[in-house]
C-alpha cells in the first residue's frame, strides 16, 4: 500500500470552497462524461453518522475503460469502472473507491481518501493523526498556479495566474500567494491506494498516485477560476445545480439510474 498527504491551498475560506467543490464536481463531471465513459451518480443522499453527524452520502461509478495506459488495459476487462463511495459531513469527508466488477479473477484494487479543510495555509502537523499508519508517509504541497498539469488539460482560462475574479477581486496569483493571501484555506487529504498484485503492485500504486494528484490540481483549479458562477449560490441552490447536472450527466452517458 502506497500512501501519500497532499495539502492544496485556494485562496478563499472553507465556507465558500464548502459551495465551489459541489458546483465543480458537478460541472467537471458533466463536460467531461462521453457516451459510455466518465462519471455516473447512482445514489445521491442525506446520511448521518453518530460521530460526525449529519452529511451526503454520494455513490458514483466512474468509467475508466478508454482513460488506462495500454499496460493496464491488457490486465483489465473492456467495460471497467470503478466504484466511489463517499461520505461528506464537510468539514471532513471520506471517500473509498474499490474495485467494483463482475469477473472475479480481477485483482484487489482500492483507495481510501480521508479530506480535512481548514482555515490556513496548510501548516497542520499531522492533522489525520497519522501514527495509525504504519511508517512515515510523503507529504506533498500542491500549488493551483505554479505545478504543472498534463498539456491536455490546459486551459488558458483556467490558469490562476492570469485568471482575476470580477465578482470577489481575487487573482491573479503571484510566486509565494500562499504565504501573503487572505482568505486562505487548505484541503489536507490523505490517500492510500492498495494494488495487490505480484510485478504490478509499485507501478499501479505510483500510476495511481500520479493520476490523483494530476485531478486535485485540475479539480482546485477549475475551483478557483469558476468562482464568479458559483460564489453568489447558497447551499441548497447549489444543490440543486448538482441535482440537475447528476441528472443531465447519466442521460449523457446512456444511464438507466434517474
Amino acid at each position: 500500500m502506497l500512501v501519500k498527504e497532499y495539502r492544496i491551498c485556494m485562496p478563499l475560506t472553507t465556507e465558500e470552497y464548502r459551495v465551489g467543490q459541489l458546483y465543480t464536481i458537478s460541472k467537471h463531471s458533466h463536460q467531461e462524461s462521453e457516451k459510455g465513459e466518465g462519471v455516473e451518480v447512482v445514489k445521491n443522499e442525506p446520511h448521518e453518522d453518530p460521530i460526525h453527524g449529519p452529511g451526503q452520502f454520494t455513490e458514483k461509478r466512474v468509467h475508466l475503460s478508454s482513460k488506462l495506459p495500454s499496460w493496464a488495459r491488457a490486465v483489465t476487462p473492456r467495460i471497467f469502472y470503478i466504484t466511489e463511495k463517499a461520505w461528506n459531513y464537510y468539514p471532513y469527508t471520506i471517500t473509498a473507491d474499490s474495485h467494483c466488477l463482475q469477473c472475479s479473477f480481477l485483482p484487489k484494487f482500492s483507495i481510501y481518501i480521508e479530506t480535512k479543510y481548514e482555515d490556513n495555509c496548510g501548516d497542520s502537523e499531522n492533522i489525520f493523526h497519522s501514527d495509525k499508519i504504519l511508517g512515515d508517509h510523503e507529504v506533498s504541497f500542491l500549488d493551483i498556479a505554479f505545478d504543472e498539469i498534463p498539456e491536455r488539460y490546459y486551459r488558458s482560462l483556467e490558469d490562476p495566474r492570469f485568471f482575476s475574479s470580477a465578482k470577489t477581486g481575487r487573482g491573479p496569483l503571484r510566486e509565494g500567494w500562499r504565504q501573503h493571501t487572505k482568505p486562505i484555506m487548505c484541503s489536507y487529504k490523505l490517500v492510500s491506494v492498495k494494488f495487490e498484485v505480484w510485478g504490478l503492485q509499485t507501478r499501479v500504486e505510483q500510476f495511481v498516485h500520479k493520476v490523483i494528484r494530476d485531478i486535485l490540481l485540475i479539480g482546485h483549479r477549475q475551483a478557483f477560476a469558476w468562482v464568479d458562477e458559483w460564489c453568489d449560490m447558497s447551499l441548497e441552490e447549489v444543490r440543486a445545480f448538482e441535482t440537475q447536472m447528476q441528472v443531465a450527466t447519466n442521460q449523457k452517458l446512456g444511464s438507466q439510474h434517474p
